[in-house]
């Protein structure tokens, strides 16, 4: 392997080879960085045809394919595979959620809602895993991941239908199709009340858009930014176009927000001509508001208020104080509000879910990679001992400001040093922006990860060093990287950590290897913050997020 261009500064602080990346002192090795499934052997033949199939999250999503268009991905196709599995979409009543950011933590509050209340829920999720493809599937009345055993068996038992499917749509089916139609069949087998589904691109031609109206309690579009924009269109009214297509006939639309005003007439036209009532979790009688950030046992919680009070098409009423979120952020604060009145219009509807089980599936909802602060064992288990380590799958503008804001929120004035790593179809620069305007930046590593288990969609770190300088000169930030004078005499002199030097300027610097940017920044962080603490902070994708967290864990 090629010696790391790093590794005669890294030898400074600690006895360790480039080639081999073991940390002296600790168990485990930096070597747990590769992503493995071998975890998981009951999967291996469901994982290989999964493998087989066209996979977008690997190969990236083709131009207006999310568009209700001759473009679009073809529903035809999906409707056959569902009528080949008995239309299982048609046993449980379902919630459909879409939009840019916030739909898979909607989701997610929602169904934890619905089984506080003790209904039997199923939830699909379309982000991308973080340990295992059975979180995007949980059951039941306590929401753990679909057990391998139960994924494997239904499997094998409609494999056969799957292969005849795969043949006559002649290899056009998609990785996501299969593992849509897959999870509706489960909750069907499982006689689940609700389904809360996540769509995966877009809404009018994703896969997961065949919910009739009959069997539908709820539309749910959370936000709309800038991201799939090729796929969806071409422009925000586009993306808001194919998002709007989950709206059907008579069943209620729940918006997240805010939106633009114009986004925001797009959906209201669009429920308007379907004859669905709307309610906003952004109303003028809706308040929600984070009193403050603390600790229970370690983890950080927000307290929150949260008010709704709505007297469009529906009456909704409910006042929530002293709501602890383990989802930290604004940001999470309005995917639990939107989350709070769809459970009041299905209370509307007739379902019965009380104050109470709103408020404690509020509070006992937390996904692994949303403004996680990793334990200071797992820091240790790093080769990082006594570092503040936090993981975001944040991967474009808004989620990049919601972060800075959560981290401003949380830890006021804390110097950062980011490590990000992010797919070739997002905006880079816009990412590099956020971060740049909006902290303390000590120092940014890019580096590399597979996306989807593929290189195919992966960034270079030099390229996103690039994309980095570009955005620094735009703001007339003023940085160290390797095309400054600065830079060199500071690096040639194996002084890098020297604050008097630098004069605190942020360090940007391209490094290929993970486990090599992260104990680099953590020597930059502790050498220029001395006892103020830092935070080192792993962002740019959910991929990178997994990547640590396999290491941790696998």
């Amino acid at each position: 392997m090629k010696k790391s261009k790093w590794s005669h500064f890294f030898d400074l602080f600690q006895d360790v080879s480039s080639e081999r990346l073991e940390v002296v002192d600790h168990k485990r090795t930096l070597l747990g960085f590769k992503r493995s499934f071998s975890a998981e052997p009951d999967l291996m033949d469901f994982l290989n045809y999964l493998d087989n199939l066209k996979n977008y999250e690997k190969s990236g999503v083709p131009k207006d394919a999310g568009t209700d268009s001759s473009h679009g991905f073809d529903m035809g196709r999906m409707n056959r595979l569902m009528d080949r599995l008995g239309n299982p979409q048609t046993e449980f009543k379902a919630v459909h959620v879409a939009g840019t950011k916030g739909k898979g933590s909607t989701s997610v509050f929602l169904a934890n809602i619905l089984r506080r209340e003790g209904y039997a829920v199923g939830c699909y999720t379309s982000s991308p895993h973080v340990q295992t493809i059975r979180e995007r599937i949980s059951l039941g009345k306590l929401g753990e991941p679909v057990s391998a055993k139960a994924l494997n068996c239904l499997f094998h038992r409609i494999k056969p239908i799957l292969d005849e499917a795969v043949a006559l749509e002649k290899g056009h089916l998609s990785h996501f199709e299969i593992l849509t139609a897959m999870a509706f069949k489960l909750f069907a087998q499982e006689n689940v009340d609700f389904g809360v589904i996540e769509a995966g691109l877009g809404g009018a031609r994703d896969a997961t858009n065949i919910i009739s109206s009959s069997g539908l309690a709820a539309s749910v579009i959370t936000t709309i930014g800038v991201e799939h924009l090729a796929a969806l269109g071409g422009s925000l009214e586009s993306i808001a176009m194919a998002k709007s297509g989950i709206i059907k006939h008579g069943c209620p639309l729940v918006l997240g927000g805010p939106f633009l005003p114009h986004i925001e007439q797009i959906f209201f036209d669009k429920a308007s001509s379907m004859f669905s009532p709307v309610v906003s979790a952004s109303g003028p009688g809706n308040r929600s508001v984070v009193k403050g950030v603390s600790k229970s046992n370690g983890k950080p919680f927000q307290s929150c208020d949260i008010v709704i009070q709505v007297e469009r098409d529906f009456k909704l009423l409910i006042e929530l104080f002293d709501v602890k979120l383990q989802m930290l952020g604004i940001h999470q604060l309005q995917n639990a509000a939107t989350a709070t009145c769809v459970a009041l219009c299905l209370r509307e509807q007739g379902w019965r879910i009380s104050d109470e089980s709103i408020h404690a599936g509020l509070e006992h909802t937390y996904l692994l990679g949303r403004s996680q602060f990793l334990t200071s064992t797992e820091a240790e288990t790093l080769g990082l001992p006594g570092a503040t380590i936090m993981l975001d799958g944040a991967h474009t503008k808004d989620s990049a400001k919601a972060l800075m804001d959560t981290i401003k929120m949380s830890s006021p004035g804390a110097p950062l040093v980011l490590i990000v790593a992010m797919a070739s179809d997002k905006d880079h620069m816009a990412f590099a922006r956020e971060f740049l305007s909006g902290g303390q930046l000590e120092a940014v590593f890019l580096t590399e990860v597979n996306i989807a288990g593929a290189k195919s969609r992966t960034t270079s770190a030099s390229m996103l060093r690039e994309c980095w300088i570009q955005a620094s000169e735009e703001l007339d930030i003023e940085t160290l990287h390797d095309g400054t004078e600065e830079y060199q005499k500071l690096f040639g002199n194996q002084l890098f950590c020297s604050e008097g030097n630098s004069n605190h300027k942020t360090i940007l610097a391209a490094e290929s290897s993970l486990p090599v940017s992260l104990q680099l920044g953590n020597q930059i962080l502790r050498a220029r913050t001395g006892d103020q603490t830092g935070i080192i902070v792993i962002t740019g994708s959910l991929h990178i997020v997994s990547t640590v967290l396999s290491s941790l864990h696998g």
